[in-house]
């Protein structure tokens, strides 16, 4: 009895590991790329952060924010500037003024996912907030960018893809990056 207590205590404690990367990011169409070096910020501890947030029945889910949405970070800016960099600080003058970096981009990220099926645990509703601080190259605050984007997914179509609900999110998190950096004036 207590054996299976503690195995259930155990089973209900962990949580599901999910992937919530895009399903797809917003092409470069050279016609409107502006052209300016820009980089943005991301670190080994970045991408190693994990976060667990609700899923279905009670259960949990795992993943890993910056290392997931990282390309919709990429592919975003990709769409809007001639060239893309990663830096590990925005403090790192030397490889900015090495690369010719005008602008950095600094990522925040907070998620949360839910699900009201007592009976499947992926989550039907996720959520992700981005805020990015923009700095130009000596550090001075250019912009603040926010995007908050949503995706869904019905247990019929997540039996195989269990972050669907996070990808149809991250997918729109992309594109609403990308609009949000080319209506800014301050980024051009």
């Amino acid at each position: 009895m207590v054996v299976a207590l503690g195995l259930t205590a155990l089973l209900v404690a962990c949580a599901h590991p999910i992937v919530i990367s895009p399903l797809e990011t917003p092409s470069r169409v050279n016609d409107a790329i502006q052209p300016k070096q820009v980089a943005y910020v991301m670190t080994d501890a970045d991408r190693n952060k994990q976060v667990t947030t609700e899923g279905g029945g009670g259960d949990k889910v795992s993943y890993f924010p910056y290392r997931d949405l990282e390309k919709v970070i990429r592919d975003a800016l990709r769409a809007v500037y001639a060239d893309v960099s990663v830096i590990k600080s925005p403090s790192d003058v030397m490889t900015i003024k090495e690369n010719d970096i005008s602008l950095v981009f600094a990522p925040e990220i907070t998620t949360s996912s839910n699900s009201q099926s007592i009976s499947t645990w992926p989550p039907t509703q996720f959520t992700i907030e981005l805020a990015l601080n923009v700095t130009d190259a000596v550090g001075n605050i250019i912009s603040r960018i926010r995007v908050i984007s949503s995706g869904a997914a019905e247990f019929s179509e997540f039996k195989v893809d269990f972050g669907l609900a996070g990808r149809r999110a991250a997918t729109e998190l992309s594109e609403k990056l990308k609009q949000e950096v080319n209506a800014n004036p301050r980024l051009r």
